[in-house]
């Protein structure tokens, strides 16, 4: 198996990952990309269906981007942001057809917006596997079979910054370290100044930003699993464990792709 270890940078001027668990009222976007989002963004570019097609065929099947790319390795790390957040704005625009408006009304929706989101995407992919080659040469390319969007098809998106790294992966640091990307939390992260056996966390005068994020489908119930990750520019102590990373050469930035 040949594998290469890639980045792109995605932006957008706009994005809506709309969380399933609002829908009353407003409707709320999660901040940061999702592996479930991102896997449909790779499909887009790739030429893979997407609910549409796999709705036509048998309403409870999975989309056919997300069958085919489930088992690829990614990692996220937020660009551009205000210590892992972005700006955000809400939007109303009246929704009128029919089905939506059964009492003859017009409805009106409220819908959190991000604005300019952009995301390094970090990809392990394996080249002798045709649907992962036909990605990687789409994005060395800047090329893409259907339009791609963040979250919904008012909001294309595109990407720039193709990178190839050499890598050593299952890296087991041997100090403190930080990590580039989203990473999933698996213990309580307590500031550096508690002396507790839980303090794993080196944070003097940098910043820490959580969120519960989707990780991957529950096949049975076609929802989400959600996972909590962070994201920080501070130093992580050795004894935390973390698995998946990778190590990126020259550069020794450390990464985890999951």
């Amino acid at each position: 198996m040949e594998t290469k270890l890639i980045s792109v940078d995605l932006r957008a001027q706009f994005g809506f990952l709309k969380k399933p668990d609002t829908n009353e009222g407003i409707y709320l976007t999660y901040n940061c990309l999702h592996k479930p989002a991102l896997l449909g963004i790779l499909g887009a570019i790739v030429g893979l269906g997407g609910y549409a097609q796999a709705y036509s065929v048998n309403k409870d099947l999975l989309p056919e981007y997300y069958q085919k790319l489930k088992s690829l390795k990614v990692g996220i790390q937020p660009l551009e942001s205000a210590k892992g957040n972005y700006q955000k704005t809400v939007i109303s625009y009246n929704n009128s057809v029919g089905y939506a408006n059964l009492d003859g009304g017009t409805l009106i929706v409220q819908e959190q917006t991000l604005l300019r989101p952009s995301y390094r995407i970090f990809l392990l992919l394996n080249t002798n596997d045709e649907i992962q080659h036909q990605l990687y040469q789409n994005l060395l390319m800047n090329e893409s079979a259907f339009i791609p969007y963040l979250g919904k098809n008012d909001f294309q998106l595109w990407w720039d910054g193709f990178r190839e790294y050499e890598y050593e992966a299952n890296f087991i640091p041997k100090e403190s370290y930080q990590v580039e990307t989203l990473f999933l939390k698996k213990k309580p992260i307590k500031d550096w100044r508690d002396k507790s056996s839980s303090a794993w966390f080196r944070l003097e005068n940098g910043f820490i930003y959580f969120e519960n994020l989707p990780a991957e489908f529950d096949e049975e119930i076609k929802h989400y699993r959600m996972k909590s990750f962070a994201y920080s520019d501070g130093k992580i102590m050795r004894g935390y464990e973390l698995e998946d990373l990778f190590l990126l050469k020259p550069d020794g930035l450390i990464v985890q792709l999951l």
